[in-house]
């Protein structure tokens, strides 16, 4: 009876065991909570069953990241949107600015207005009204453009349904980032190199027009100024030039002062006429001393000796005689190359020296004294070294005038005012009872000849 049921019981395993094989599976019948999906994996205890595969794993992982970008394209969208409506702001008040500018213009104004919006792009047109209407214009395109892109970037962001039902954005492309960065920084250069254009026009034209202000204003002040000083000559003399110094007495307190002073200088011309008669010798027709020299430029002739050219207290001897009384042409010329002179009279070269000074530049700075020897800069004066007569025309040069100057200069064939002492009433000064009345020279040393 044992053996009996050992056998059903190996025969009825042996055909559990060759049904498993054929089938190769089994099914296990488990309890599913209410309102579950069916076909999804619950342990027999209700819990959803978790799959530790590897495909499973990464496409959670790429979930997760695609959720990350979406998030921050929804960050960078959101940036984007509000630089695009701050240069909206800009825009707007650039254009409340321009709509504030004169309206009344003509028609063909309006005209050259419109062929300049042709190119919001271009160069701003040179008139401050066409350029402000410019500007308007090119910012209205701007604006437009900037909102076309703003209403762009708002569609950009669409939903998708993944494949799990979960709603997701859809990723902007990078491509279409970089360029919509690119397009936003270029129009924001635009208009800025637009505002600053105008902004330096502005400022030029102020520049321009304050300087031909001050241009008018010291033309009109130098006129003025000229104007009377003409009016003052006109009293006494027919031109500034046309007057003469009278030194009658030979005296310390008489005399005339040259109100300009000389620059440093290495070479010179004076000319003057002089009138005399006294003797023994002329006097001091003219010196200039500075300070420390005081015979830095003097002409004189003192007692029986010669007519004498000093230059830095050093001494040349000139063959000169205008101890006449009669009306005479005279110019001395001298450079510090070698200390070379020249002495003309009524337009003949006399004579000419070297070693005069040499190398020794004219200081600058001094004071120019007619018919008194200073021993100190503009005063001490020697009645014995006094000029007696009458000078006129006294002109100085910075440079050695030509043979052919000078002989135009004795003849009055021509006036040529010296370039750093012209002789014009404005300039000369009279002290101690010398004078100035009016001389036309050239007639009144035809009537002495």
């Amino acid at each position: 009876m044992l053996t009996l049921v050992v056998g059903l019981l190996y025969l009825v395993s042996g055909r559990t065991v060759r049904s498993q094989e054929a089938t190769g599976s089994r099914f296990v019948c488990n309890a599913i909570p209410p309102g579950a999906e069916p076909g999804c994996g619950y342990g027999p205890t209700g819990n959803r069953v978790q799959s530790s595969s590897p495909v499973e794993d990464e496409l959670r992982n790429t979930i997760i990241q695609l959720r990350e970008t979406i998030l921050q394209q929804k960050e960078t969208i959101v940036s984007q949107q509000g630089t695009i409506k701050e240069l909206n702001s800009k825009l707007a008040r650039c254009e409340a600015a321009a709509d504030e500018s004169p309206q009344g213009k003509s028609r063909g104004q309006g005209s050259r207005r419109k062929e300049y919006g042709k190119n919001t792009m271009g160069d701003l047109p040179r008139d401050p009204g066409e350029t402000i209407d410019q500007l308007g214009k090119t910012m209205q395109s701007l604006k437009g453009r900037l909102e076309n892109l703003e209403q762009q970037s708002l569609r950009l962001p669409s939903t998708n349904v993944s494949a799990g039902g979960v709603s997701a954005l859809t990723p902007l492309p990078l491509e279409l980032r970089e360029l919509l960065r690119q397009r936003l920084g270029a129009l924001e250069t635009q208009l800025l190199r637009k505002v600053a254009d105008l902004e330096e026009e502005k400022s030029q034209l102020y520049n321009d027009t304050a300087a031909h202000r001050q241009r008018t204003e010291s033309a009109l002040n130098s006129l003025l100024e000229r104007i009377t000083e003409l009016e003052k000559n006109n009293n006494a003399f027919k031109s500034p030039e046309d007057f003469k110094v009278s030194l009658p007495l030979r005296t310390n307190y008489l005399y005339g002062r040259i109100k300009k002073s000389l620059p440093e200088m290495y070479a010179f011309t004076v000319c003057m006429w002089l009138k005399s008669g006294a003797s023994p010798g002329i006097g001091t027709p003219f010196s200039y001393g500075v300070p420390g020299q005081a015979n830095e430029i003097v002409l004189i002739e003192w007692g029986n000796n010669p007519i004498e050219l000093l230059v830095n207290d050093k001494v040349a001897q000139l063959p000169l005689s205008v101890s006449d009384g009669r009306w005479h042409h005279i110019c001395i010329t001298w450079t510090t190359r070698d200390g070379f002179w020249e002495a003309y009279q009524d337009g003949e070269r006399l004579g000419t020296g070297d070693n005069l000074a040499p190398w020794h530049p004219i200081k600058p700075g001094g004071v120019i004294i007619l018919g008194q020897e200073q021993d100190i800069v503009g005063g001490r004066f020697d009645a014995t070294q006094a000029f007696v007569g009458e000078l006129s025309q006294f002109n100085m040069w910075d440079r050695v005038l030509r043979p052919v100057d000078i002989m135009g200069l004795a003849n009055c064939s021509a006036y040529m005012p010296g370039n750093v002492v012209p002789w014009i009433d404005a300039n000369v000064e009279v002290f101690g009872g010398a004078s100035k009345t009016a001389l036309e020279i050239c007639e009144d040393r035809a009537f002495d000849s």
